[in-house]
């Protein structure tokens, strides 16, 4: 993964949890950072992980390209379950392409692995 600091930077590191790839992305994603996130996401996803959490609680901005990059990776790796933890600053650029239906998102990195999880009865 790679990771650059600096006004309008982008940082992307990746951790498992279980069985579970945790993507973290902090900064803004724009047209000229969203190819940062592309090669960061397609890293992981070549991999071929059952489950993949992409997690933007640190995004301060989602444009076109990074919804666009969102999109394409759900397209081209359908056998992962990908997961978008979204705060409001990625939210709203989902809901108002719907993209928000197209894609799984979780308002917390918590609710997204407990997804599939056996619940307490």
């Amino acid at each position: 993964m790679s990771a650059e600091s600096g006004p309008g930077s982008l940082e992307i590191g990746s951790r498992t949890e279980a069985a579970t790839v945790i993507v973290a992305v902090r900064g803004e994603i724009d047209m000229a950072s969203a190819p940062q996130l592309e090669a960061g996401l397609n890293e992981v996803l070549r991999k071929s992980p059952t489950t993949v959490v992409v997690d933007m609680s640190d995004v301060g901005f989602l444009g076109s390209a990074g919804l666009s990059v969102l999109l394409g990776a759900s397209r081209s790796y359908p056998s992962t379950d990908l997961r978008i933890v979204a705060t409001d600053a990625a939210r709203r650029p989902m809901e108002l392409t719907g993209l928000d239906q197209m894609l799984a998102v979780f308002d917390s990195l918590a609710e997204a692995l407990a997804v599939g999880e056996p619940t307490a009865s």
